[in-house]
């Protein structure tokens, strides 16, 4: 499943070419900085319709919930859950949702957290294939919790999918494959972008509070190739669906953060890659 295919969106002009960022241990090289990829995103999400998705998106939607649901469900008695569920639920707020395949419920930041991991424990879960992101994880999981907790319809939560999983690929995308080649699990650090983005669209966010839950997601990256092999890779996909939401929610109370949270000279995009394409974070509605 490509982004390209899944929003209907169009291939872009590539805008820059890819610049690198200093990090430890290199030479200096230039840091490329621009002030439009943050606030384009969130204009392209609170604009974003339902009405819009050609019928052959609708469709993928739907293959890619269902490849969700049957991922979580299948990984909900897995021993990694057994120990997250023992460990955290003690500090669990209120049962406000579900954990898919379990009769425990949990508050929605830890719900989205363990029905991420429940979906990512056995790596079946949806691929798209240029950056190796399992988009649905962060995105869905979060989505879940926040629906229960906070009644959507079916469009309104079909269309939020598709925006939060545009929005993550897309900037993985513009990342890749310098950002996984330093090691970072980009399913986890773009995941918690489509998080916010999903999350902050059903709480109805406004342009500047959408740029703001970008912000926010930008500032909590988590997840390196380190840990693969262990119960931690399952873990990235469940804290960037409980992290999009944290930033999602935060913003709706208009807690600030930068406005060039990806962007920006000290930004997610030039701290965490050694490249970047912006033009491949773009949409169409927003060029």
């Amino acid at each position: 499943m490509g982004t390209l295919s899944l929003a209907g969106l169009t291939p872009q002009t590539r805008l820059t070419s890819s610049t690198s960022a200093p990090i430890a241990g290199q030479n200096s090289a230039t840091v490329e900085v621009r002030e439009d990829v943050t606030r384009g995103i969130a204009k392209y999400v609170v604009a974003g319709k339902y009405d819009d998705l050609p019928a052959a998106v609708y469709k993928e939607a739907r293959r890619t919930l269902l490849n969700w649901a049957g991922c979580t469900v299948g990984g909900s008695r897995h021993e990694t859950l057994d120990a997250a569920i023992s460990a955290l639920a003690p500090f669990s707020g209120p049962p406000q949702a579900s954990l898919l395949g379990r009769r425990e419920r949990m508050d929605i930041l830890h719900a989205s957290l363990m029905n991420g991991i429940s979906s990512h424990v056995f790596d079946f879960d949806d691929t798209h294939l240029k950056t190796v992101i399992h988009p649905a994880g962060p995105v869905v999981s979060a989505l879940l919790a926040l629906s229960e907790f906070r009644p959507v319809s079916g469009k309104d939560f079909l269309n939020a999918m598709v925006l939060g999983i545009e929005v993550e690929c897309r900037i993985g995308n513009a990342v890749y494959p310098a950002h996984y080649d330093r090691g970072w699990h980009i399913t986890g650090t773009a995941g918690v972008f489509g998080s916010a983005a999903a999350t902050g669209r059903i709480l109805g966010l406004s342009e500047q509070q959408m740029v703001w839950a970008l912000g926010l997601a930008a500032t909590q990256p988590v997840g390196l190739r380190e840990m693969f092999g262990s119960m931690t890779k399952a873990f990235h996909p469940g804290r960037a669906a409980q992290n999009g939401l944290t930033a999602a929610l935060l913003a709706s109370r208009n807690f600030t953060s930068s406005d060039v949270g990806l962007e920006g000279k000290s930004g997610w995009a030039n701290v965490l890659s050694t490249t970047r394409n912006y033009a491949e974070s773009r949409s169409p509605a927003v060029s």
